[in-house]
C-alpha cells in the first residue's frame, strides 16, 4: 500500500487482508421501512450520532491474499448521483482495477452492480470473473417479473441484465469450491432471491460479509423484523437477518456489510430486546 494512502478499515482473516472501501452514501428516506414509525427510526439514528438519518452508506470489499485479488460488490458507479467513489477508493488502496480477479457480487441491485459498467456501458474490471448466486441471474432474466416490476425496477431489471451481458463470457455461477480455499458464498435469500454473503474461515476468527442483511444497522438490529421497501421477500428477507443475527452472535462472527457504516467491520451482541452493534476496538 502506497506511504501516502489513507486509512482505510482493514482487517487480517487468515491469509486474507480485507479492506473496506466506501463508495458514499445514497439519499434515501426513513419511509421506506416497515414495521417502525419513520419518527422512531429518526430517533435511533440520531441516538446513533447519525446526521442525515435517512441516508444510507454503500460499502465495497477489497479481498487480497493468496495472489488474489478479489472485490465484493462495485458500488453505484455514481448512478442516480449516489456513492461513485469506490474505484477511486480502490485505486488509493494500491489497486488498479486491471488487478481484480473476481468480483463476487451479493446480489444485482444498483448500488452493488452500478461500478461495473464505464459511462459507454463497457465492463471496469475486464479481467475479471463475475461470480453470483445462479438464482440471482434467473430472478434478474425472468421476462415475468420484469413486466411487473415498476418503472423503477424495471430500469434496475434493464442494469443487471446489460452487465451481465456485457460481462458474459466471464460469468460463474457460485458454487461452494470455485471462490478460494477459506472463502465460501453463504446464501441469504429474501433481499432478493439470490442474496449471498461471502465467508472467510480461519483459525482464529471468521468474517461474514452479510451484504444487505440490513441497510439501517442500528434499526434492523435493534428490531430486526422492520425490513425495507427494497426487499423482494420481506417476510423471507427478516427470517434471514433474525437467524444470521443470532449465528452472529453464537460464534462470535466478525460482520462486513455494504451498508454497515464507513467502518466497515462490526460485532453483533445481543441486549434487552434485539441486537446491537458493536465495534471491533482495532477499528474504533
Amino acid at each position: 500500500i502506497p506511504m501516502n494512502a489513507p486509512f482505510f478499515p482493514t482487517c487480517q482473516i487468515g491469509d486474507f487482508q480485507v479492506t473496506a472501501l466506501s463508495d458514499g452514501d445514497m439519499s434515501v428516506s426513513l419511509d421506506l421501512l416497515s414495521g417502525i414509525a419513520a419518527a422512531d427510526a429518526a430517533a435511533i439514528q440520531r441516538q446513533a450520532g447519525m446526521t442525515e438519518p435517512g441516508n444510507i452508506h454503500i460499502n465495497g470489499y477489497l479481498i487480497r491474499g493468496r495472489g488474489r485479488t478479489m472485490l465484493v460488490d462495485a458500488g453505484t458507479g455514481g448512478l442516480n448521483n449516489a456513492g461513485g467513489q469506490l474505484k477511486a477508493r480502490l485505486a488509493a488502496s494500491g489497486v488498479n482495477h486491471n488487478d481484480v480477479d473476481s468480483v463476487l457480487l451479493t446480489h444485482c441491485h444498483p448500488d452493488h452492480i452500478g461500478g461495473l459498467l464505464d459511462a459507454e456501458g463497457r465492463p471496469v474490471f475486464e479481467h475479471a470473473k463475475l461470480f453470483l448466486h445462479p438464482l440471482e441471474a434467473s430472478h434478474w432474466r425472468d421476462d415475468d417479473k420484469l413486466k411487473k416490476a415498476s418503472a423503477h425496477g424495471q430500469r434496475n431489471f434493464r442494469l443487471a441484465r446489460q452487465t451481465l451481458d456485457a460481462y458474459a463470457e466471464n460469468v460463474r455461477f457460485l458454487s461452494a469450491d470455485n471462490i478460494a480455499e477459506g472463502i465460501t458464498p453463504v446464501w441469504l435469500p429474501g433481499h432478493t432471491p439470490g442474496h449471498c454473503g461471502f465467508r472467510i474461515d480461519a483459525d482464529e476468527r471468521s468474517l461474514l460479509i452479510w451484504g444487505d442483511i440490513v441497510h439501517y444497522p442500528h434499526i434492523q438490529t435493534a428490531q430486526p423484523a422492520v425490513t425495507i421497501l427494497f426487499d423482494a421477500d420481506p417476510a423471507q428477507a427478516e427470517d434471514t437477518r433474525k437467524r444470521i443475527l443470532a449465528q452472529a452472535v453464537r460464534e462470535n462472527l466478525l460482520i462486513a456489510g455494504m451498508h454497515l457504516g464507513p467502518r466497515g467491520f462490526a460485532n453483533i451482541v445481543r441486549n434487552d430486546t434485539g441486537y446491537a452493534i458493536a465495534w471491533p476496538d482495532e477499528l474504533r
